[in-house]
């Protein structure tokens, strides 16, 4: 049984469904309302608690009560929540969603008020506890300490990071780590269009780490460390409910591969799969089970 450490923030997600997505200035109703625990990090860890790890998160909640509802959440999926940090005062970290009944897709505005979790925190943590420790792609300054700590104090402890955002510097994160996730919207930001080609750029900055790059409904792109490309197709559902959390429930099926010991290939195989699940149904409740992890 691995146990893996997840370092990144927890939101409040209200959700609401319409039958398409409204012009600006418009007013709808909506199909369907419902409230739910969010962020990257907490999601890819209730999946890989499903795949069967022991998960713990690192972040920050408030004290007030909608962090009642994420904390519920996370005990629901077994994931342990002794490690962060709350403030006495504060909002934890909001999404108003809007999910598009009739392609899946979400828009998302984000409201936030509350300090990141920081290298003062990170460094009590006794990290040997962990088989594996997956950052969120933020608060650049503090994480890029966490990665170096990390780094320094537990040379063979895998570390893996989601760059999904093009945040000021986030290249230092890319020194300390083992497994970078990188999404389309962060190569495009780069101004590739081309996965592969962004790989190869990719790795002209990050020498050391194994790539990877999600392309939607094109599937992704992975390059190892002898640098040889690797892909696989994306497995859409039947039919295409809700696409919210799919990039983590990817990053979640490469973790669980690489963990296992599967080669690069078939770690995308696999999380391109579980992604595809995701992608059919609402939420995360039941999507990692035996099926999750065949690959073909």
């Amino acid at each position: 049984m691995t146990h893996i450490l997840g370092i990144g923030i927890a939101t409040l997600d209200i959700i609401n469904t319409v039958d398409g997505y409204p012009d600006e200035d418009a007013e709808v109703r909506a199909l369907s309302q419902r409230f739910a625990r969010g962020g990257n990090v907490t999601n890819t860890l209730v999946v890989l608690s499903q795949l069967g790890h022991e998960c713990a998160w690192a972040g920050v909640l408030a004290d007030e009560p909608d962090a009642a509802h994420i904390l519920d959440d996370l005990k629901r999926y077994r994931v342990d929540v002794s490690r962060c940090r709350v403030e006495a005062r504060g909002k934890v970290p909001t999404s108003y969603v809007v999910l598009n009944r009739r392609n899946g897709s979400r828009t998302i505005v984000h409201y936030r008020e509350l300090r990141e979790y920081e290298f003062a925190d990170f460094r009590e943590l006794d990290l040997s506890a962990f088989d594996w420790v997956h950052f969120e792609g933020r608060n650049v300054p503090e994480t890029a300490r966490m990665l170096a700590h990390a780094k320094a104090a537990y040379p063979d402890l895998p570390i893996s990071v989601e760059i999904e955002k093009l945040h000021p510097q986030i290249d230092v994160l890319f020194e300390h780590t083992d497994l970078l996730l990188c999404s389309r919207g962060y190569a495009q930001h780069r101004d590739f269009d081309e996965p592969d080609a962004f790989l190869r750029d990719l790795r002209t900055q990050a020498l050391g780490p194994e790539l990877v790059c999600t392309w939607g409904g094109l599937g992704a792109w992975g390059m190892d460390r002898q640098d040889r490309i690797a892909y696989s197709p994306a497995f859409p559902p039947p039919n295409l409910v809700d696409t919210l959390g799919a990039g983590d429930a990817f990053n979640a099926g490469i973790i669980d591969a690489r963990v296992r010991g599967l080669p690069l290939q078939d770690a995308l195989t696999a999380a391109c799969r579980l992604a595809g699940r995701k992608c059919g149904q609402e939420g995360f409740a039941g999507l990692a089970g035996p099926a999750a992890r065949e690959v073909h």
